[in-house]
């Protein structure tokens, strides 16, 4: 699964803005400007996220000289997914129509309304990394405690439930 820019480039900021309120930066809101350039990515583009993410409750900005954007919230209190959720980013690994083709090709009939057979697969490995973003907050991304987080899943012959290996 594979997140587009405006999720990846929404927690990347979010990230460098944590990391300018966590060092103590005695410089009130952080300009995008700023978050733009140190970041590499385009400043037009941080405006429209950084709107959303003020709507959603994430930042609160400061408006006229020496505004710009602090957390709303403890970056302990932000999760990946609600970052990624703000920017209406949706995490899913498939698409919300097929074509009579795709449903063809993997086995179904667009016109009965049979659903293709690897739905069910994709759904799930949305779902897995959905799971995975809300168990990791901001905190921990600007912490470097992401390392080691993911699980790996598998099932037993006949089992209908995975078990965690370790």
């Amino acid at each position: 699964m594979r997140l587009t820019t405006r999720g990846r480039y929404a927690v990347t900021a979010m990230a460098d803005l944590a990391v300018s309120q966590a060092i103590g930066c005695e410089c009130g809101p952080i300009c995008l400007a700023e978050i733009a350039a140190r970041q590499q990515l385009s400043l037009a583009y941080l405006e429209q996220l950084f709107c959303k993410l003020r709507r959603a409750g994430l930042v609160k900005s400061a408006r006229g000289p020496g505004g710009g954007y602090r957390l709303a919230l403890n970056s302990d209190a932000i999760t990946i997914a609600e970052i990624v959720a703000a920017v209406n980013e949706p995490i899913r690994a498939t698409r919300s129509e097929s074509t009579a083709a795709e449903f063809k090709a993997a086995g179904a009939d667009a016109a009965s309304g049979e659903k293709c057979r690897t739905q069910d697969l994709w759904e799930e490995l949305g779902l897995q990394i959905e799971f995975f973003l809300e168990g990791i907050t901001l905190a921990d991304v600007v912490a470097g405690r992401i390392k080691g987080r993911a699980v790996r899943v598998r099932s037993l012959v006949g089992a209908s439930t995975p078990l965690a290996a370790e």
